[in-house]
């Protein structure tokens, strides 16, 4: 287990992208990982919001599965922009 702990940190690709991540700059792998931790933070976002606002009227659990689609149908897309707008500025 050591060894495989020791072997993973001295990667280079590992390195590397843990370098690009700290510096901030985008590349096609810190873009996709961005990507994740931003639609998933979406999806609970949405997800909280549907159950405070519709919980009572829907039932909460259609009232989280809809607050949680349709967080991402306008999270993903601005994103992805963003990310765009961030590597070429």
């Amino acid at each position: 287990m050591n060894s495989f702990l020791v072997s993973l940190i001295n990667n280079p690709s590992l390195q590397d992208f843990s370098h690009n991540l700290m510096t901030g700059e985008i590349t096609w792998l810190t873009a996709i990982f961005s990507l994740g931790i931003a639609t998933s933070m979406a999806l609970v976002g949405g997800a909280i919001g549907g159950i405070i606002l519709a919980g009572k009227d829907l039932g909460y659990s259609l009232a989280t599965m809809m607050g949680g689609l349709f967080a991402l149908a306008g999270v993903v897309p601005a994103i992805a922009i963003g990310l765009v707008v961030l590597k070429f500025v």
